[in-house]
């Protein structure tokens, strides 16, 4: 296998930024006619929220979900300048790696992502549940620990994304999560603090929500992949239909394996990794791991050089 294959990123919910998309949309008559179609099919203009909207709007359950996938999948559906030999999404970013290695359409794409945030949310109003960021702990000790505090205090804790080494995100009930971190701090983590998005992604909480959109799943036409997919759940590269709708119906319950995913696309040798949403989170966990990797953002490639704004984290 040779040394220049490239991979396009896709990141999840916490990258939405107020403004997005609009100069995408303002400088681009492909990405127009997408957003137009998102407005027709969702029967309300998003366009309106992402473009005007504040913040707080964003943070809507029926806006933030729709309101990122729409943003990094026409950004890479516009371009034509990178052609991925790889695609893979963290968390709701792999809704749009299967549009754009042609899993799904994009119309399917945005039903099911919507769907998503309105079932999930469900779930998040009948649960207290809460998410943490741990940083500067291994995660064998992690794991650990958050078992023998969740036995201790008798309150559910879970991890729900492996982001990179020594960076994990917990999840289970609020007093769970708030005493873990309160724990984890002490023992040495460089910060464990609760996270601004209420729920429990990715965890044993979301089984009826499974059961929901995984119905769902299973009635989705499902396309022939025009290049393999990284999957959460596994951290693997598939290309066979079946693995890739069962792997995206679990997808809701597991945590994400980011940390693997990321080392299978290194044993595949890629060499340019391209993330294709509003800022740099996979960039920086990216460039983290392998520091001679070239990371990009989507944004910076020619055609939209000095046109698309990138709200790169600090």
């Amino acid at each position: 296998m040779n040394d220049k294959l490239i991979a396009i990123l896709f990141p999840g919910q916490g990258c939405q930024r107020a403004g997005m998309g609009k100069d995408l949309y303002d400088n681009f008559s492909k990405a127009r006619e997408y957003f137009e179609y998102a407005n027709e099919l969702l029967n309300r203009k998003i366009t309106d929220v992402m473009f005007y909207g504040n913040e707080l709007e964003l943070l809507e359950t029926k806006n933030t979900q729709p309101a990122v996938f729409l943003y990094s999948t026409i950004l890479a559906l516009t371009q034509n300048e990178i052609r991925p030999d790889i695609v893979a999404g963290h968390s709701l970013g792999e809704f749009s790696a299967l549009v754009v290695n042609g899993v799904l359409s994009f119309e399917d794409g945005l039903k099911l992502v919507l769907n998503r945030a309105i079932i999930a949310q469900k779930v998040c109003e009948s649960h207290e549940t809460a998410m943490g960021a741990i940083i500067g702990l291994k995660d064998e000790y992690i794991g650990k620990r958050i078992d023998e505090i969740s036995e201790e205090i008798n309150e559910p804790i879970y991890f729900a994304n492996h982001n990179g080494p020594g960076q994990v995100v917990i999840t289970g009930s609020k007093k769970g999560v708030r005493i873990a971190c309160k724990i984890l701090k002490k023992e040495g983590a460089k910060r464990a603090v609760p996270l601004s998005i209420s729920g429990s992604f990715h965890s044993p909480y979301m089984e009826e929500a499974g059961i929901e959109l995984g119905a769902l799943i299973e009635n989705t036409h499902f396309n022939q992949p025009k290049c393999p997919i990284i999957q959460c759940v596994d951290g693997k590269a598939h290309t066979e239909i079946s693995i890739i709708k069962d792997n995206l119906i679990k997808h809701i319950t597991h945590p994400v394996l980011w940390t693997t995913m990321v080392n299978s696309m290194e044993s595949l040798f890629i060499e340019s990794y391209y993330e294709s949403g509003p800022d740099d989170t996979l960039q920086k966990i990216v460039k983290r791991m392998y520091p001679r990797r070239n990371v990009l953002a989507l944004s910076e490639i020619k055609m939209y050089r000095n046109i698309i704004t990138n709200f790169k984290t600090i």
